[in-house]
């Protein structure tokens, strides 16, 4: 019995747009997070400190950064989606 690919897929045009993209996202991302665990770090006392509905900068700056991990996660996604009609359509590959 062999086993491949249910699908034959051609070569991705978008490939290096999509990696590029990545790495700026992740860029981001880790910038932000760098913040927290400077914080963390440098002046802890400060992620006590009550910022938002009685909740202290921990817990805000943590789930902010659930919340922007998700978002760029959906941006990722759209901008790929984009990328890959475009430039794989140029080839008439899809």
């Amino acid at each position: 019995m062999m086993h491949g690919p249910a699908a034959k897929l051609g070569a991705d045009h978008a490939a290096s747009k999509k990696s590029k993209l990545g790495v700026i996202l992740f860029f981001i991302y880790f910038i932000v997070y760098s913040g927290f665990v400077v914080i963390g770090l440098v002046a802890p006392e400060l992620m006590g400190v009550h910022v938002l509905s009685n909740q202290n900068l921990a817990i805000v700056y943590g789930f902010g950064l659930i919340i922007l991990a998700i978002i760029m996660g959906f941006i990722y996604n759209s901008m790929c989606n984009k990328l890959e009609k475009k430039m794989n359509n140029k080839e008439g590959k899809l």
